[in-house]
This record gives structure tokens, sequence and C-alpha cells, in this order.
């Protein structure tokens, strides 16, 4: 049960945090603009425009997609863009963090999460996730589903801190040979089936086998967001059901938690 003390203090960190993570969004979007690089709110970010026109009242992320060819463009100029005190964190830049994914991160701000590693040496502030987005090829849900599940959950286990013992030569034969066998059948599909109808995040990051059709995102139309305008899938409703199945549902009050494990939005 987490201490109340440390409960009350996040709750009181959390609108700060939201703020300063909404600086880091426009920041993105500015850059994006800028170079005419494509990018969407995706996730919780996406569903609180819709339903809260800004933040879920107890969300302490913002999430945001790319094409992955985007945000290979927005990795090339975003160091040389970004505001003093923001930082790119990708996994070559700062492999010690172990996340597969892109972050824009505030130097002056402390964030912890469960998964984070205070024995790695890498950035721990505040950020705004970037996921890169790759065409998928037409092919049963099931099948995507079980097929990025094996890929995510052995790409998980296999870059997990391992220590010696049989257990864990165990755990990296068998994961390693299932994240081998899986990524070769969907290279295999990907290759023979169509794809020019789905798109969604790159096969670590979709454990639930997500996918959306390219026409409930593209052309992409814009929502307000905390009253400022973003890029936005041109169908948000389509997008978030794939998501969320009924996403305006409000979830009952014990679910309605604070996520990260420690916030502090300012550090001086």
């Amino acid at each position: 049960m987490e201490n109340k003390y440390l409960q009350k203090f996040k709750e009181q960190q959390l609108r700060p945090c939201q703020l300063k993570q909404l600086s880091i969004l426009k920041e993105i979007d500015r850059i994006c603009r800028k170079h005419q690089i494509s990018y969407w709110l995706d996730g919780g970010t996406l569903l609180g425009a819709v339903r809260h026109k800004g933040f879920i009242p107890w969300d302490d992320d913002i999430d945001v997609a790319m094409r992955k060819e985007d945000l290979d463009r927005f990795i090339l100029v975003a160091p040389s863009e970004l505001h003093e005190g923001l930082f790119l964190q990708t996994p070559q830049i700062e492999p010690q963090s172990k996340e597969p994914i892109v972050k824009v991160r505030d130097l002056n701000s402390f964030f912890v999460e469960g998964s984070d590693n205070f024995a790695a040496d890498y950035q721990k502030g505040l950020y705004v996730d970037i996921f890169p987005m790759i065409d998928y090829p037409t092919l049963p849900k099931k099948w995507v589903k079980r097929i990025t599940l094996g890929i995510s959950k052995s790409y998980s286990i296999l870059h997990k801190a391992h220590y010696y013992s049989l257990r864990s030569f165990a755990e990296f034969f068998w994961f390693g040979l299932k994240y081998c066998l899986s990524y070769l059948l969907w290279t295999i599909l990907y290759a023979l089936r169509p794809k020019d109808t789905y798109i969604s995040n790159i096969l670590i990051n979709n454990g639930y086998g997500i996918m959306h059709r390219q026409d409930s995102i593209f052309p992409l139309g814009t929502i307000s967001f905390e009253g400022k305008i973003f890029s936005a899938p041109c169908d948000p409703k389509a997008y978030l059901s794939d998501l969320y199945n009924n996403y305006m549902e409000i979830p009952p009050k014990e679910k309605q938690k604070i996520h990260s494990v420690f916030i502090l939005p300012e550090l001086t």
C-alpha cells in the first residue's frame, strides 16, 4: 500500500507536472511545424483531449505518435532545435534507459516510475513519449496479437537485468528462440500481405496487438488540448475505440491513480 503522505505529495505536484509536460509538447509541435514533420496525439493524451478537453485529471504523461520515417527526421533535427533545458532521449543516445521509446525530457525535474533503474545513468526528468508507427500487413487481428505479444514480451524479458542462474539461462534461451521465431513469421507475412490498410506501433511496443486503420488517422486533423490546437487523427473516435473500446466511460475511483512513483516538477 502506498504511503498516504507520498500520495498526497504526488497529487499536489500533478498539475505543475502536467503544465511542464504541456510546454514540452508545445516545443515538439513547434519543431514539427517548422520542419513539416507529421505527428499526432496518441493514447491517453488523445483520450484526454476528446473526453476532458485536456489532461485526464489523474494522468501524468503525454503521448504522441509519428510515422517511423518522420520520427527519424525529428531525431535528426531536434537536438539542435530543442530549447535549452530539454533533452532528446533515444535508445541510441542513452542505451542505459533500456526503453525502446523516444522521449523529450526536461532536465530541471525528476520523475520516477516503477521500472526506473537507479543503478543506471540516464536522464529521469519529466518527458513526452514519441511512439514510432509502422505499416502493418492485412492480417486477422488474433494473428497480429499473438505475434506482437510474443515479440514484445520476449524483448522485455531479454532486456531486463539478468543474474547468473539456471532459470535465467533457460529464460534467455526460451524467449530468445520465441523472439526469433515470432519475428521470422512476421517478416514472412509482412512480405506476402498488402500493407496499405493498417498502421500501429512498432512490434516491441505493441503487446496488445492494436491496429489502426490508416484512414482513421490520415489526412491528419486537429484537436484542442488544454486550450491549444494540436495534430490529431482525422477520426479520433475510431482511433480511441481501437485502444480502449468504450473510451468515454470514466473508470471507477480506485482506478484513477497517478502512475508515477514520485514527481518533482522543478529541481531549482
